[in-house]
């Protein structure tokens, strides 16, 4: 069952969706060659609580860092470490923070320093995927309308939409009813489609691999890598549907 938000309930959503926003400018001005990605993550956090937020990621199903940080290959779901950072590298960095008892979410895929051509339009690819989908979103939408939206886009680029990995709702609970695809399949495999109202609250987040669309989990059962070994990347907003089309939630504006 979806639950929509009040407006008050969008209003606290929105206020710690800019401190998830803010998180992410620092991620995308902090992010160099020789960072390693443990220091990141520490920073981070250490904005996060300073503004009066709480990592939401921190111990969530015994999730051991306050970011998901990933590189490359890696999808979703990394975990901060001693692993340094290169140039050419796509470091894609995942950030929730609750506050007054409520969620939001939002990601980013940063390119360090001189990427090849293939990274750069993969970044440009899917953030744009990413935008297209807020660009449809209002009262009565569907998610077979977001799904169709950013695999249209990703697919007549090159790329290829993970399946294993959807978008979701948020709110008292950083992960709620609808699942939010990023494609559509009419198939068992595709969760049920339905029309979104005003006052639902959703994070859309487009994951793009630069090969095939499969991925895997690695024996840290958190990692989450393409089984062919070539890039990917991931852009994510928290959005609300309201009367008079969407606003996202996870911004400086």
């Amino acid at each position: 069952m979806i639950r929509l938000k009040s407006r008050r309930e969008i209003d606290i959503i929105r206020k710690g969706g800019r401190i998830v926003a803010e998180a992410l400018q620092f991620v995308e001005n902090k992010t160099r060659p020789g960072l390693i990605t443990a220091e990141l993550d520490r920073q981070v956090e250490e904005l996060i609580l300073e503004r009066g937020g709480k990592p939401a990621f921190k111990g969530y199903h015994g999730f051991p860092n306050c970011c998901c940080i990933s590189l490359n290959e890696e999808l979703v779901h990394g975990i901060p470490g001693r692993r340094v950072i290169e140039e050419g590298d796509l470091v894609s960095v995942d950030v929730g923070v609750k506050l007054d008892s409520y969620y939001a979410d939002a990601a980013v895929t940063v390119g360090v320093g001189k990427l090849t051509r293939e990274a750069r339009k993969l970044l440009e690819v899917t953030r744009e995927a990413l935008q297209k989908a807020i660009g449809i979103l209002k009262d009565g939408v569907r998610l077979s309308d977001i799904g169709s939206c950013i695999q249209s886009w990703v697919e007549s680029n090159g790329f290829s939409v993970v399946r294993q990995f959807v978008g979701h709702g948020v709110g008292r609970q950083l992960w709620e009813e609808p699942q939010v695809p990023n494609f559509w399949d009419d198939d068992a495999s595709t969760p049920t489609d339905r029309a979104l109202e005003k006052g639902t609250v959703i994070a859309i987040e487009p994951m793009v691999n630069a090969g095939v669309y499969s991925v895997k989990t690695l024996s840290d059962k958190w990692t989450v890598v393409t089984v062919d070994g070539r890039l990917c990347a991931h852009f994510e907003h928290t959005v609300a549907i309201t009367e008079t089309g969407c606003e996202v939630l996870t911004t400086l504006a």
